[in-house]
């Protein structure tokens, strides 16, 4: 057993890294004031393969592994959690539905000008009356025979990326009596006549991400852009959440990394009583706290990733990692603040950003609870 990260993967590591502090982190604080994501940036993330990080070559990926997307994400989430997020949707949510469930001919319409840099991707799945409750949606798919496509009505929300992107997988009913087997995916072009974007909805964190309602009025969808069989949806939409949480993970590791490295800056240059503050103990024994529960959360987070990429069965491992990570998350932004007391509480300083984005890592793609759910039903807790 080898706790150690490759040369290969410390290479890319230092890589993401340097990026996230050239690139990303001179943008973050203004992209969270004006709650726009710069797409200069976004550019540049498809440019250099952000995007792709664990897909094949053969469809224009970087052709790496879970584990590499895992550190990228760790990377960039220390500077910006809106960017961490921005990259999450697009590679764990909309691509991996594609990569799994789609044909050769899908992998080559959806898949490769997602992540060769051409397009962007979202996940439509969360409707007003449907969040963890994936079967109470009302979003509909009905198949007109007459011209071999499917017609949409309804409406998602917490669409992240809607504000700029360009194919959405979004999930409907086909067989409304038949619950969570009634449910299909579809990939839809946005720009497409009766699909209708709010403006960016007002949130507490990740600001720059933009995360919109989007409306289908009578949308017509080619049967071709259906992902899988029909009654099919409940199923992709499940397999790309499970990888989408070790993604979250990792950006709750991030977060919460960047956020201990931010505040023993300021320690050790914060004078009281005559001597930094870094030089009392209790200071040290916190920052200790800190980064031990962080270490931790990363581990669990390479754990899933690397179970994800040696073809085992991830989901109750993606699940403690996100579960773990987002409550350490939490739990040391929140004591980052503190440390930095009344400097740490303004936006001139990003502990308190850090703070904000960190609490949706609770939250979607799962939430704490139904992480509890997913960890317990794999213990078989309920078992006689």
């Amino acid at each position: 057993m080898d706790f150690k990260l490759s040369k290969t993967h410390q290479l890319q590591q230092e890589l993401y890294r340097k990026f996230a502090e050239e690139e990303i982190k001179p943008l973050a604080e203004d992209m969270d004031e004006t709650e726009q994501y710069d797409m200069e940036l976004l550019k540049k993330l498809h440019k250099y393969g952000f995007f792709g990080i664990p897909y094949s070559k053969q469809y224009g990926g970087v052709g790496g592994d879970y584990l590499s997307y895992a550190l990228a994400m760790e990377e960039v989430s220390k500077v910006d959690g809106s960017t961490g997020i921005t990259i999450s949707v697009h590679t764990s949510l909309y691509c991996s539905c594609i990569d799994y469930f789609g044909t050769e001919e899908q992998k080559e319409a959806f898949l490769r000008p997602t992540i060769d840099g051409s397009k962007t991707g979202c996940f439509g799945l969360t409707e007003p009356n449907a969040g963890s409750d994936a079967a109470g949606q009302q979003t509909t798919a009905v198949y007109d025979p007459d011209t071999d496509e499917y017609i949409i009505n309804g409406g998602k929300v917490f669409t992240t990326n809607s504000g700029f992107a360009d194919l959405c997988t979004v999930f409907a009913m086909t067989d409304k009596s038949a619950g969570t087997r009634g449910i299909s995916c579809f990939v839809v072009d946005l720009h497409q006549e009766g699909v209708s974007i709010s403006e960016n909805i007002k949130r507490m964190g990740i600001r720059a991400a933009q995360n919109c309602e989007v409306s289908y009025e009578n949308v017509r969808v080619p049967a071709f852009n259906r992902i899988g069989k029909e009654g099919q949806g409940f199923k992709i939409a499940m397999k790309a959440l499970d990888g989408g949480r070790i993604g979250i993970a990792a950006q709750s590791v991030g977060l919460a990394q960047g956020a201990i490295n931010e505040a023993m800056a300021y320690c050790k240059e914060r004078k009281q009583f005559g001597r930094p503050i870094s030089a009392f103990q209790t200071t040290q024994f916190k920052l200790a706290d800190m980064q031990t529960k962080v270490d931790a959360a990363r581990l669990l987070t390479w754990r899933a990733a690397c179970t994800k990429d040696s073809g085992e069965n991830y989901s109750k491992e993606a699940a403690m990692a996100k579960l773990f990570a987002s409550d350490v998350a939490n739990q040391v932004c929140r004591e980052a603040v503190q440390l930095m007391g009344g400097y740490g509480y303004c936006r001139e300083y990003p502990v308190e950003r850090a703070l904000r984005d960190a609490k949706i890592t609770e939250i979607y793609e799962g939430t704490s609870e139904v992480m509890k759910m997913v960890i317990s039903g794999a213990m078989k807790v309920n078992a006689k």
